[in-house]
Protein backbone atom coordinates (compact mmCIF):
# COMPACT_ATOMS: atom_id res chain seq x y z
CA UNK A 1 0.00 0.00 0.00
CA UNK A 2 2.46 2.16 0.84
CA UNK A 3 4.41 1.58 -2.70
CA UNK A 4 0.97 2.47 -4.56
CA UNK A 5 0.72 5.50 -2.51
CA UNK A 6 4.13 7.15 -3.32
CA UNK A 7 3.23 5.58 -6.97
CA UNK A 8 -0.14 8.07 -7.26
CA UNK A 9 1.64 11.02 -5.57
CA UNK A 10 4.10 10.54 -8.59
CA UNK A 11 1.14 9.83 -11.31
CA UNK A 12 -0.17 12.75 -10.10
CA UNK A 13 2.59 15.30 -10.32
CA UNK A 14 3.17 14.48 -13.90
CA UNK A 15 1.95 17.32 -16.47
CA UNK A 16 -1.93 16.19 -17.72
CA UNK A 17 -2.57 14.17 -15.13
CA UNK A 18 -6.05 14.88 -15.27
CA UNK A 19 -8.68 13.08 -12.61
CA UNK A 20 -10.26 11.62 -15.61
CA UNK A 21 -7.06 10.27 -16.47
CA UNK A 22 -5.57 9.11 -13.49
CA UNK A 23 -9.03 7.42 -13.13
CA UNK A 24 -8.96 5.69 -16.65
CA UNK A 25 -4.80 4.64 -15.89
CA UNK A 26 -5.95 3.21 -12.33
CA UNK A 27 -8.87 1.07 -13.86
CA UNK A 28 -6.35 -0.35 -16.47
CA UNK A 29 -3.48 -0.96 -13.62
CA UNK A 30 -4.96 -1.27 -10.03
CA UNK A 31 -1.33 -1.45 -9.12
CA UNK A 32 0.10 1.12 -10.89
CA UNK A 33 3.28 -0.69 -11.71
CA UNK A 34 2.84 -1.34 -15.24
CA UNK A 35 2.02 2.34 -16.31
CA UNK A 36 6.22 2.54 -15.99
CA UNK A 37 6.49 -0.11 -18.44
CA UNK A 38 4.60 2.18 -20.88
CA UNK A 39 6.02 3.76 -23.82
CA UNK A 40 4.56 6.49 -25.49
CA UNK A 41 2.97 4.82 -28.35
CA UNK A 42 0.85 3.24 -25.42
CA UNK A 43 -0.17 5.94 -23.60
CA UNK A 44 -1.33 7.90 -26.12
CA UNK A 45 -3.84 4.64 -27.33
CA UNK A 46 -4.66 3.32 -24.02
CA UNK A 47 -5.46 6.54 -22.98
CA UNK A 48 -6.61 8.82 -25.76
CA UNK A 49 -3.27 11.22 -25.04
CA UNK A 50 -2.29 13.76 -27.78
CA UNK A 51 0.79 12.97 -29.13
CA UNK A 52 2.78 16.29 -27.04
CA UNK A 53 0.61 15.47 -23.94
CA UNK A 54 1.94 12.07 -24.10
CA UNK A 55 5.48 12.79 -24.47
CA UNK A 56 5.60 15.43 -21.27
CA UNK A 57 3.54 12.96 -19.85
CA UNK A 58 5.78 10.04 -20.38
CA UNK A 59 9.05 12.51 -19.49
CA UNK A 60 7.74 14.02 -16.16
CA UNK A 61 7.07 9.72 -15.39
CA UNK A 62 10.76 8.73 -15.68
CA UNK A 63 12.55 12.21 -14.98
CA UNK A 64 12.35 11.09 -11.38
CA UNK A 65 11.20 8.65 -8.90
CA UNK A 66 7.98 8.31 -6.21
CA UNK A 67 10.81 8.20 -3.55
CA UNK A 68 12.30 11.57 -5.09
CA UNK A 69 9.13 13.42 -5.74
CA UNK A 70 8.33 12.63 -1.73
CA UNK A 71 11.40 13.77 -0.94
CA UNK A 72 10.94 17.18 -3.02
CA UNK A 73 7.89 17.33 -1.23
CA UNK A 74 8.83 16.97 2.58
CA UNK A 75 11.67 19.00 1.84
CA UNK A 76 9.58 21.95 1.16
CA UNK A 77 6.97 21.05 3.69
CA UNK A 78 4.21 19.88 1.03
CA UNK A 79 2.29 16.81 2.54
CA UNK A 80 0.73 14.83 0.05
CA UNK A 81 -2.58 12.84 1.19
CA UNK A 82 -4.45 10.63 -0.99
CA UNK A 83 -7.92 9.30 -1.70
CA UNK A 84 -6.81 6.29 0.27
CA UNK A 85 -4.72 7.76 3.27
CA UNK A 86 -6.66 7.95 7.04
CA UNK A 87 -6.41 11.49 7.50
CA UNK A 88 -7.85 12.53 3.65
CA UNK A 89 -11.29 14.05 4.43
CA UNK A 90 -14.28 11.86 5.01
CA UNK A 91 -17.01 14.09 3.26
CA UNK A 92 -14.42 14.89 0.44
CA UNK A 93 -14.07 11.54 -0.16
CA UNK A 94 -17.59 10.33 -0.60
CA UNK A 95 -18.55 13.23 -3.96
CA UNK A 96 -18.66 11.89 -7.23
CA UNK A 97 -15.21 13.07 -8.22
CA UNK A 98 -12.53 13.16 -5.09
CA UNK A 99 -9.13 14.38 -5.91
CA UNK A 100 -6.78 11.61 -6.36
CA UNK A 101 -4.35 13.94 -4.15
CA UNK A 102 -4.41 16.30 -1.83
CA UNK A 103 -1.18 18.74 -1.17
CA UNK A 104 -0.98 20.49 1.93
CA UNK A 105 0.78 22.98 3.77
CA UNK A 106 0.18 23.59 7.79
CA UNK A 107 -1.56 21.89 10.35
CA UNK A 108 -2.78 18.46 9.36
CA UNK A 109 -4.89 18.07 12.53
CA UNK A 110 -7.60 21.00 11.06
CA UNK A 111 -8.66 18.55 8.40
CA UNK A 112 -9.81 16.01 10.75
CA UNK A 113 -12.39 18.22 12.40
CA UNK A 114 -16.45 17.25 11.56
CA UNK A 115 -17.67 20.20 11.82
CA UNK A 116 -17.00 22.36 8.71
CA UNK A 117 -18.51 25.56 7.10
CA UNK A 118 -17.97 26.60 3.85
CA UNK A 119 -17.90 30.81 3.66
CA UNK A 120 -17.73 32.03 0.45
CA UNK A 121 -18.58 35.51 -1.67
CA UNK A 122 -18.18 37.75 -4.15
CA UNK A 123 -14.68 39.28 -4.83
CA UNK A 124 -15.79 42.84 -4.00
CA UNK A 125 -17.93 43.04 -1.18
CA UNK A 126 -19.84 46.22 0.24
CA UNK A 127 -19.09 47.18 3.63
CA UNK A 128 -22.28 45.62 5.01
CA UNK A 129 -20.91 42.39 3.49
CA UNK A 130 -17.80 42.59 5.33
CA UNK A 131 -19.50 43.22 8.57
CA UNK A 132 -22.09 40.40 8.35
CA UNK A 133 -18.59 38.22 7.87
CA UNK A 134 -17.28 39.99 11.18
CA UNK A 135 -20.62 39.32 13.06
CA UNK A 136 -21.37 36.02 11.73
CA UNK A 137 -17.83 34.07 11.73
CA UNK A 138 -16.83 34.72 15.35
CA UNK A 139 -19.93 32.80 17.44
CA UNK A 140 -19.15 29.95 14.99
CA UNK A 141 -15.47 29.37 15.88
CA UNK A 142 -16.75 29.59 19.47
CA UNK A 143 -18.90 26.59 18.76
CA UNK A 144 -16.25 24.43 17.24
CA UNK A 145 -16.48 25.27 13.89
CA UNK A 146 -13.96 25.12 11.22
CA UNK A 147 -14.19 27.78 8.49
CA UNK A 148 -13.07 26.69 4.76
CA UNK A 149 -13.10 29.16 2.05
CA UNK A 150 -11.23 30.25 -1.18
CA UNK A 151 -8.51 32.16 -0.04
CA UNK A 152 -10.06 34.83 -2.65
CA UNK A 153 -10.34 38.82 -2.53
CA UNK A 154 -13.10 39.98 -0.91
CA UNK A 155 -15.22 37.53 1.31
CA UNK A 156 -12.75 34.98 1.49
CA UNK A 157 -9.70 36.51 2.15
CA UNK A 158 -12.76 38.18 4.74
CA UNK A 159 -13.84 34.77 6.47
CA UNK A 160 -10.62 33.04 6.82
CA UNK A 161 -9.11 36.82 8.70
CA UNK A 162 -12.43 36.92 10.52
CA UNK A 163 -11.51 33.30 11.53
CA UNK A 164 -7.93 33.74 12.46
CA UNK A 165 -8.70 36.83 14.71
CA UNK A 166 -11.61 34.81 16.91
CA UNK A 167 -8.90 31.96 17.25
CA UNK A 168 -10.76 29.95 15.37
CA UNK A 169 -9.12 26.65 12.28
CA UNK A 170 -9.61 27.82 9.21
CA UNK A 171 -9.06 26.12 5.56
CA UNK A 172 -7.73 27.78 2.26
CA UNK A 173 -8.58 25.30 -0.95
CA UNK A 174 -6.34 27.17 -3.91
CA UNK A 175 -7.26 27.20 -7.38
CA UNK A 176 -3.50 26.91 -8.11
CA UNK A 177 0.12 25.09 -6.71
CA UNK A 178 1.77 26.46 -3.92
CA UNK A 179 4.61 28.00 -6.37
CA UNK A 180 1.54 30.81 -7.06
CA UNK A 181 0.14 32.88 -4.47
CA UNK A 182 -3.12 34.24 -6.07
CA UNK A 183 -4.32 36.33 -5.65
CA UNK A 184 -0.46 38.53 -4.63
CA UNK A 185 -2.86 40.94 -2.10
CA UNK A 186 -3.31 37.81 -0.35
CA UNK A 187 0.19 37.19 0.41
CA UNK A 188 1.10 37.67 3.88
CA UNK A 189 -2.48 35.41 4.78
CA UNK A 190 -1.15 32.83 2.73
CA UNK A 191 2.01 33.03 4.58
CA UNK A 192 -0.12 32.97 8.11
CA UNK A 193 -2.06 30.05 7.02
CA UNK A 194 0.84 28.46 5.35
CA UNK A 195 2.11 27.82 8.89
CA UNK A 196 -0.76 28.22 11.60
CA UNK A 197 -3.90 27.04 9.75
CA UNK A 198 -3.98 24.71 6.33
CA UNK A 199 -3.49 25.26 2.83
CA UNK A 200 -4.88 22.67 0.16
CA UNK A 201 -5.36 22.40 -3.29
CA UNK A 202 -5.10 19.15 -5.55
CA UNK A 203 -2.45 20.92 -8.23
CA UNK A 204 0.89 20.15 -8.15
CA UNK A 205 3.78 22.91 -7.11
CA UNK A 206 3.85 24.41 -10.27
CA UNK A 207 0.24 24.76 -11.41
CA UNK A 208 -0.33 28.35 -12.34
CA UNK A 209 -3.94 29.12 -11.78
CA UNK A 210 -6.37 29.21 -14.36
CA UNK A 211 -10.07 30.14 -15.16
CA UNK A 212 -11.37 26.70 -15.31
CA UNK A 213 -9.40 25.70 -12.12
CA UNK A 214 -11.84 27.96 -9.90
CA UNK A 215 -15.45 25.92 -10.37
CA UNK A 216 -13.57 22.46 -9.62
CA UNK A 217 -11.94 24.37 -6.34
CA UNK A 218 -15.08 24.93 -5.11
CA UNK A 219 -16.18 21.46 -5.45
CA UNK A 220 -13.49 20.46 -2.93
CA UNK A 221 -14.78 23.37 -0.69
CA UNK A 222 -18.53 22.45 -0.98
CA UNK A 223 -16.94 18.78 -0.27
CA UNK A 224 -15.30 19.62 2.72
CA UNK A 225 -18.38 20.79 4.47
CA UNK A 226 -21.42 20.07 6.39
CA UNK A 227 -22.61 23.35 4.47
CA UNK A 228 -22.35 26.54 2.96
CA UNK A 229 -23.33 30.03 3.65
CA UNK A 230 -23.05 32.43 0.67
CA UNK A 231 -22.30 36.16 1.83
CA UNK A 232 -22.79 38.96 -1.12
CA UNK A 233 -22.80 37.36 -4.54
CA UNK A 234 -23.11 38.38 -8.04
CA UNK A 235 -25.82 36.52 -10.64
CA UNK A 236 -23.31 33.63 -12.47
CA UNK A 237 -20.66 34.22 -9.60
CA UNK A 238 -18.23 31.26 -8.55
CA UNK A 239 -19.91 31.56 -5.29
CA UNK A 240 -23.05 30.23 -6.99
CA UNK A 241 -21.60 27.22 -8.32
CA UNK A 242 -20.13 26.86 -4.93
CA UNK A 243 -23.45 26.83 -3.84
CA UNK A 244 -24.77 24.36 -6.86
CA UNK A 245 -22.17 22.30 -5.90
CA UNK A 246 -23.09 21.72 -2.62
CA UNK A 247 -26.72 20.77 -3.27
CA UNK A 248 -25.71 18.14 -5.91
CA UNK A 249 -23.30 17.10 -3.14
CA UNK A 250 -26.48 17.29 -0.30
CA UNK A 251 -25.05 19.80 1.40
CA UNK A 252 -27.31 22.84 2.70
CA UNK A 253 -26.84 26.20 1.44
CA UNK A 254 -27.75 29.19 3.75
CA UNK A 255 -27.41 33.27 2.03
CA UNK A 256 -27.40 36.62 4.15
CA UNK A 257 -29.87 38.61 2.10
CA UNK A 258 -29.51 42.10 0.89
CA UNK A 259 -30.47 44.80 -0.41
CA UNK A 260 -32.67 44.89 -3.95
CA UNK A 261 -30.44 48.02 -4.99
CA UNK A 262 -27.56 46.02 -4.39
CA UNK A 263 -25.85 43.79 -7.62
CA UNK A 264 -23.50 42.04 -4.84
CA UNK A 265 -26.96 40.77 -3.17
CA UNK A 266 -29.14 39.73 -6.34
CA UNK A 267 -27.36 36.41 -6.52
CA UNK A 268 -27.78 35.46 -2.54
CA UNK A 269 -31.63 37.03 -2.95
CA UNK A 270 -32.01 34.54 -5.34
CA UNK A 271 -30.62 31.67 -3.90
CA UNK A 272 -32.96 32.10 -1.00
CA UNK A 273 -36.06 32.32 -3.34
CA UNK A 274 -34.19 29.08 -4.92
CA UNK A 275 -35.07 27.91 -1.17
CA UNK A 276 -31.73 28.33 0.69
CA UNK A 277 -31.78 29.25 4.54
CA UNK A 278 -32.27 32.74 5.25
CA UNK A 279 -29.38 33.88 7.54
CA UNK A 280 -29.14 36.86 10.13
CA UNK A 281 -27.62 35.61 13.03
CA UNK A 282 -25.33 33.01 13.77
CA UNK A 283 -28.47 30.93 15.34
CA UNK A 284 -30.11 30.50 12.13
CA UNK A 285 -27.13 28.64 11.14
CA UNK A 286 -26.78 26.56 14.22
CA UNK A 287 -30.54 25.51 14.42
CA UNK A 288 -30.45 24.40 10.89
CA UNK A 289 -27.10 22.06 11.96
CA UNK A 290 -28.96 21.04 15.01
CA UNK A 291 -26.36 23.13 17.46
Amino acid sequence: MAEFRKRLIHLHSCRHASWKLINKIIHHDRTLQDLYHFNKHHLQSLFNLSPTNADHFYHDLHSYTPEQIHAYYANRNIYPITVDDPTYPSLLKRIYDPPFVLYTMGRQSVLTHEKILAVVGTRKPTPLGLRSVAKLIPPLTMNDWTIVSGLASGIDASAHTETIKAGGNTIAVLGSGFDFIYPKENEKLFSHMAKNQILLTEYPPYIPPQRWHFPARNRIISGLSKAVLVIEAKEKSGSLITADQALEQGRDVFAVPGSIFSMQSKGTNELIQQGAKLVTSTEDILDELGE
